[in-house]
């Protein structure tokens, strides 16, 4: 979702507020978690560690399980800002700034910006891919919007790619319109995008470069996770209440009922259970992709939104929009161990392996890092 433009005005402020402010408050632990390895996630609990402030309004934030974490700050900041997950510092802010000819697209001249909303990064640590809400220069005139159709007739967008040696963005993807989720797929063989306005996905191969396919999905796609095999997608359809199951090989797509208003989604390590929040109800539900049922269901908030699970998939992770709260989940039986008031519209959440922390995305200009202690 955009902000509304009262929100804008507030980010000017608290960026003020923050430049007379430390960098971290009076809990920051800046050294990773020394838990046993032994101890699972569920039995821990969140404790602040660190608040980020910066030139930022985090859409999402994405771990990259090899010491990195990345935010993505739309078009109020226009740009992606990559942190060190351990030291929890800023180590690159890449502009979201392209010449579209220089990448093949000579019909339009100039530089054009971006609108980061979420990213993902290739299995080999490479690349980072960001996926941009609409694009800004000569040519666009019709900017994308959360209330809109294929018949809206809104400008399409762009997906970057980020080399993560240059911190440069190296390659662009013409996608469809609003672009919202990507995710590689584990084997690095697609790249997958929901396209918000367009009602599909998009499928680029990543030997060739290039769009193989467009699968119609409905109203609002949104969330996409991979199986560990690279052989199945699921894909939230924010508009319904169904999940796309799609078989990567022969592209055919299943249902499976979930709930109204699905946004994120995620697998537990062993691929036989599927996690999804429902926005509009508050709620994380479970579903049991071997027995093909839903096995709980709990609320957590106001606008359950974005998702994460623990390396060891005992633990889950929910930010609840509207309450202003993360609040940290059992996986095995969706109890609630922990909600923190974390800040205002918490809008992102990952999990880093390699520290053990979770982090938060608050819309008007922070981030939250905790450890699980």
């Amino acid at each position: 979702m955009r902000p509304r433009p009262f929100i804008f005005m507030l980010l000017s402020a608290l960026l003020f507020a923050a430049s007379f402010t430390s960098e971290s408050n009076a809990d920051d632990t800046l050294t990773a978690t020394t838990r046993s390895v032994t101890t699972s996630s569920v039995s821990t609990k969140l404790v602040l560690a660190k608040t980020i402030f910066g030139v930022i309004t985090p859409k999402s934030v994405r771990a990259s399980g090899t010491g990195l974490v990345s935010a993505h700050n739309m078009m109020y900041r226009h740009s992606v800002t990559i942190y060190d997950s351990h030291t929890l510092e800023l180590l690159h802010t890449v502009p979201d700034t392209v010449e579209l000819s220089k990448f093949g697209y000579t019909q339009y001249s100039g530089n054009y910006k971006g609108a980061p909303v979420e990213g993902s990064y290739s299995p080999d640590g490479k690349y980072l891919y960001v996926t941009n809400y609409a694009m800004y220069g000569k040519g666009f005139d019709h900017e994308g919007h959360d209330t809109c159709s294929p018949a809206s007739k809104f400008d399409r967008s762009f997906l970057y790619r980020i080399n993560l040696t240059s911190y440069e963005i190296d390659a662009i993807y013409q996608v469809g319109v609003v672009p919202k989720v990507v995710e590689v797929t584990p084997d690095n063989k697609y790249l997958l995008v929901t396209n918000w306005c367009s009602y599909d996905l998009t499928v680029i191969s990543v030997a060739s470069q290039k769009v193989i396919r467009t699968i119609p999905i409905g109203a609002y796609p949104r969330g996409i996770v991979v199986s560990k095999d690279s052989t199945t997608a699921y894909v939230a359809q924010m508009g319904g209440a169904t999940i796309h199951q799609i078989d990567l090989k022969t592209f055919k797509t299943k249902l499976i009922p979930i709930g109204v208003n699905p946004r994120a989604i995620v697998l537990s390590p062993d691929n036989t259970k599927l996690y999804a929040t429902l926005n509009l109800s508050g709620k994380v539900t479970a579903y049991d992709l071997l027995k093909h049922r839903t096995i709980a269901t709990v609320t957590t908030g106001k606008a359950a939104r974005s998702l994460a699970i623990s390396s060891d998939g005992t633990a889950l992770f929910v930010v609840n929009f509207e309450s202003g709260t993360v609040s940290k989940l059992n996986a095995a039986n969706l109890k609630i161990l922990q909600t923190v008031k974390v800040c205002t519209q918490p809008i992102g959440v990952t999990y880093d392996s390699t520290t053990d922390r979770t982090w938060v995305a608050c819309y008007l200009g922070q981030i939250k890092v905790f450890n699980n202690l």
